[in-house]
């Protein structure tokens, strides 16, 4: 009879697991292909049975890529110890049948797509260690049921749109060494019956709404390794003997909260402290130089408070840092940093891949042997009060990848040796007094994607050698003294989405070559001397933004702008552009086209206030004014052939009838008996201004128009004549 209870719950076993595969999505059942009759229960893939009783006890499912949802017969598998359908693609909710797994220990579906809250039936799961629901779509609040799984160690409820407060309940849980409630929509404060959960390791808050002061209940925990709450809402300071009650940290992460005070010093108590992060809060008070007593110190990230009082001593914790060797980020930045830069800054951690001072009011010089840092990867020292010049050895860098020294007083030449950084994809020298010409040796550095060394004291030429970096996203050299003519003899430069020349001393035409840089939205070249016509950019559909303003630019406004879809602004003012405006697409907004200091230019929207134009002539959307000038001769010369035509006409007719009637020859020339007296006003007037409307044809003579004349001796009619 014991046989045959097995066998029928083995049975049990095999009709759960195929109705489970039942609702596997269809494309995905392939991957349990062995989960048919043809094979025994407890080798199909992902199960595995009791030595004993051949039931089943872990089913291994984790990273299948299973779609569907999970059948209630789950919860059939009463000898189930583990389950694990993590990292699929899994949907619906949670059936409330898995609370009849009352052997369940190990329960993992984190990373899928559940939703409908989690069951309150869980509770029954009175075996249960380790519960793994992150990354799912749960939504609802915590239910106060799992504060009765008293065996529970890890509860990992991350990333799940809760809502509601954390239940005092789970105070119970006395066993748990990891909890995560990070991203969430979790409110209010943390529970002090949490005070007792003095087993916690690693608890993980963050990206939540929680209320109130840092939680004492939290400083209870003296075993805890891991403190996560990064941008939970929480305000107030910290206890100054925060590094006596937490002494076992090793990660503690406060950044976007609301904390004021300043930094315990106890936090150098704290021997095994490797990441410390505080950024974006409103700390005050100076760094503490005890810091260098942690010799596991990795990551020290102070940014963006209110630490220093932009005096002299504010930088001595950098001298205290160079004890901690494995010092791999430090990031000060955005803080009340004042006085000189220390040369102890050449101290530091030859690990060191990440330093960041910037926008300070550090002032001095750079320090010649800043190449000892040989393991940058980013150094910014941007908005500060730096000065002097660049040190040559910053070419020892050759690990760089981001170099950011914008906004302060440095001066000199741009050191040549930058050049041998050739991984370098981010270079900002811009609102500086860097003199000299622009080193070609930049061209080596074949990464770069941001170039910005603009507002400087910079002359000489444009090196080719940068026009082709063909990685180039963003190339700004405006407002410098650079002179001679963009380069002509260039590769496109595929990727490069911004270039601004602007306020130099550039001359010369613009090169046809600006046309093929496809995927340029902004082109800001204003206030220099370029000349000729605009070439021809029809290529550039998705531009944003325009200026060729304040140059000496000439020839007629290309009428493919009005085609630009995207086009925010077109500025072409004071400039010598001829002809008339175009008034389609875009450019019927004023708000988008700029063209006033054009004294010829007519036409175009009323907003821009311009001269009505005589001709309505439109050029042929090449881009060249000779073509429209040529077309406008055409014109001209068409209109005196086809006037002497109707003129002889005229005295043919008038000879012949003269003749009948006095059966004598005139004795005065054709013209002289004729001729009419016609001004150019009047058949200004007659045409409508030379109206399209007016006009018959044109051909290689010219263009025809049609015209309203008064007949002779003034009689009261009109007729139509050709001209």
């Amino acid at each position: 009879m014991l046989l045959k209870a097995y066998g029928f719950t083995g049975e049990t076993d095999r009709i759960a697991l195929l109705d489970l595969k039942s609702q596997v999505s269809e494309d995905k059942q392939n991957v349990l292909s062995s989960w048919n009759n043809s094979f025994p229960l407890c080798n199909w893939k992902g199960v595995t049975c009791g030595l004993k009783h051949k039931r089943v006890t872990r089913l291994d499912l984790g990273g299948w890529q299973l779609g569907g949802v999970i059948s209630p017969s789950i919860g059939n598998l009463s000898f189930l110890i583990s389950l694990d359908l993590s990292d699929n693609s899994i949907g619906g909710t949670i059936p409330h049948q898995v609370g009849n797994l009352f052997r369940l220990e190990y329960l993992d579906m984190s990373h899928n797509f559940l939703g409908g809250g989690i069951p309150t039936s869980m509770s029954n799961c009175s075996r249960l260690l380790s519960l793994r629901l992150t990354s799912n779509s749960l939504g609802e609040g915590v239910p106060s049921e799992l504060g009765s799984l008293a065996r529970l160690e890890i509860l990992n409820l991350g990333r799940n749109n809760l809502t509601g407060k954390i239940p005092p309940s789970l105070g119970n849980l006395t066993s748990l060494t990891r909890v995560i409630f990070s991203s969430n929509k979790i409110e209010g404060g943390v529970p002090n019956a949490l005070a007792r959960l003095t087993q916690l390791v690693s608890l993980r808050l963050g990206m939540n709404k929680f209320s109130g002061v840092f939680p004492p209940s939290i400083y209870n925990f003296s075993s805890l390794e891991i403190l996560s709450i990064f941008h939970s809402g929480f305000s107030g300071s910290l206890k100054p003997d925060f590094g006596n009650l937490l002494p076992n940290l090793r990660r503690l992460h406060m950044g976007r909260n609301h904390f004021t005070g300043p930094i315990p010093t106890t936090l150098s108590n704290i021997s095994n402290l490797e990441n410390f992060g505080i950024v974006f809060n409103k700390m005050m008070g100076s760094v503490p130089s005890s810091f260098g007593k942690l010799q596991n110190l990795q990551y020290l990230a102070l940014a963006s408070n209110s630490l220093g009082s932009y005096s002299s001593g504010d930088l001595e914790f950098l001298k205290a840092l160079a004890n901690c060797t494995q010092l791999h980020t430090l990031l000060v930045n955005g803080n009340r940093l004042g006085g000189d830069f220390p040369t102890s800054i050449t101290n530091l951690s030859t690990n060191l891949w990440k330093l960041d001072l910037g926008m300070n009011l550090i002032s001095g010089t750079i320090p010649y042997d800043i190449g000892n840092l040989i393991s940058l990867q980013k150094l910014m020292l941007d908005d500060n009060l730096l000065t002097g010049p660049l040190p040559s050895s910053i070419g020892k860098l050759s690990r760089l990848v981001v170099l950011n020294l914008t906004s302060n007083r440095l001066s000199g030449e741009i050191p040549s040796s930058i050049g041998n950084i050739t991984r370098l994809g981010k270079l900002y020298f811009s609102n500086n007094s860097f003199e000299g010409t622009i080193p070609p040796s930049l061209g080596q550095c074949r990464f770069m994607l941001y170039l910005w060394i603009g507002s400087n004291k910079l002359n000489g030429t444009i090196p080719q050698e940068i026009m082709q970096i063909q990685s180039l996203v963003h190339l700004d050299l405006s407002d410098n003294s650079l002179t001679g003519s963009l380069p002509k003899y260039i590769k496109p430069l595929e990727g490069l989405c911004i270039l601004s020349v602007a306020h130099n001393k550039l001359s010369g035409q613009l090169p046809q070559v600006l046309g093929n840089f496809l995927s340029l939205e902004n082109l800001y070249l204003q206030g220099n001397f370029f000349d000729g016509d605009i070439p021809n950019i029809k290529g550039l559909m998705g531009a944003k933004r325009l200026d060729f303003s304040n140059n000496n630019l000439s020839g007629s406004i290309p009428g493919y702008f009005a085609n630009f879809s995207s086009l925010e602004y077109l500025n072409l003012s004071i400039n010598n552009f001829q002809g008339i405006v175009p008034t389609e697409g875009n450019l019927k907004n004023a708000t988008v086209l700029l063209v006033f200091g054009n004294k010829d230019l007519c036409g175009g929207i009323k907003e821009l206030k311009l001269k009505p134009c005589i001709m309505q002539v439109q050029a042929m959307d090449t881009g060249h004014s000779s073509l429209v000038k040529k077309f406008s001769v055409g014109v001209s010369i068409g209109i005196v052939f086809l006037l002497i035509a109707y003129i002889s006409l005229c005295c043919l007719r008038k000879r012949k009838r003269n003749q009948q009637q006095t059966n004598h020859p005139t004795s005065s020339s054709a013209l002289e008996v004729c001729h009419e007296q016609i001004s150019y006003a009047y058949l200004q007037k007659a045409t409508d201004g030379f109206s399209s409307s007016n006009m018959i044809g044109s051909g290689s003579f010219g263009t025809v128009f049609k015209a309203l004349l008064p007949t002779e001796n003034k009689v009261h009619y009109k007729k139509t004549a050709v001209f």
